[in-house]
């Protein structure tokens, strides 16, 4: 008995040995961590404080308080591994180490860490999709901004810009419904302009390519956002070349009232005049010749049109 007695004593001094062995591992892991994180060394800290942790764990009550301190330090490492990468511009990095820090988060009961990375994971796309649009790459900055969209579709910023990524692409569709969902979260005005900005592009093309037609759609459509004047020009223009006289005067005249100080304008008012001398319609033409007597350009020309009107 005795015997059995002194053998149990000696087991127990062997676990008792062995825990503080354990703990004294634990415990240099975990200074070893603070060390690594001191220097700059996150990704070191971040795997010391992991192995530091298991090792607590195995430790029970003891390791307790170094489990609680792990625990809180290793989602914010995780972060700030995050961080770093959007930094750098490693956006894939940056994402995947923001759900490593949301998982992180969940798991150690860290919500403030969960939110944050949450949080930033639409702004990184933004970024890689501003990246990429700088250069160019107007695809890979819709998908980015696509990938924004879809994590937060009440960014109205991710939307606005992903119209314009799908604008330079070619996909007005897709650009006008991506700026209409812009319009809904908080960028109205700036989406507003870009879809007529979007239009009036493809009408200058139009015209240029002689798609008259296309040309007068697409103004008019650019007019229905944002009232402007190139918009009226083009459709003038168009208008002109359709034969479509009344029209075009229309247009012009509503291009002149948009913009009475542009350089151009006494070059639309001999337009308007000629055009509606032509349609029989002599007072307008007269009046639209009088505005330009003084032009060194046309003044003579109206002088002399206005004397065969028999102008007042």
């Amino acid at each position: 008995m005795k015997k059995i007695i002194i053998i149990a004593l000696s087991l127990a001094v062997s676990a008792v040995s062995l825990s503080a062995q354990d703990m004294a591992a634990a415990t240099e892991t975990y200074n070893n961590g603070a060390t690594a994180l001191s220097m700059g060394d996150n990704d070191g800290a971040l795997q010391y404080f992991r192995d530091a942790l298991t090792m607590a764990e195995a430790c029970g009550e003891d390791g307790a308080d170094i489990v609680t301190n792990c625990k809180d330090i290793i989602p914010k490492i995780v972060l700030s591994i995050a961080k770093d990468e959007i930094k750098a511009g490693n956006y894939d990095n940056a994402v995947a180490k923001l759900d490593e820090a949301i998982n992180a988060g969940k798991e150690y009961g860290n919500a403030e860490v969960e939110t944050e990375a949450a949080e930033l994971i639409p702004q990184v796309y933004i970024q890689k999709g501003n990246t990429l649009l700088k250069a160019k790459d107007f695809a890979g900055a819709a998908e980015s901004y696509s990938q924004s969209v879809k994590v937060d579709s009440t960014n109205g910023m991710a939307s606005l810009r992903l119209g314009q990524a799908l604008a330079a692409a070619g996909d007005v569709n897709g650009a006008v419904e991506a700026y209409t969902m812009a319009m809904r979260h908080g960028q109205e005005k700036n989406a507003v302009k870009q879809i007529s900005n979007t239009y009036i592009r493809l009408a200058a093309s139009a015209l240029k390519t002689k798609n008259y037609d296309e040309a007068v759609g697409y103004a008019l459509k650019s007019n229905e956002y944002l009232e402007n004047a190139t918009a009226m020009q083009v459709a003038g223009q168009a208008s002109l070349q359709l034969g479509k006289s009344n029209e075009a005067i229309s247009y012009f005249e509503k291009y002149v009232a948009l913009a009475p100080t542009a350089k151009n304008v006494n070059d639309i008012y001999y337009s308007i005049a000629v055009l509606a001398q032509q349609a029989g319609d002599n007072s307008k033409a007269c009046g639209y010749y009088q505005k330009i007597t003084s032009d060194p350009k046309y003044g003579e020309t109206a002088k002399q049109q206005m004397t065969a009107l028999k102008c007042n």
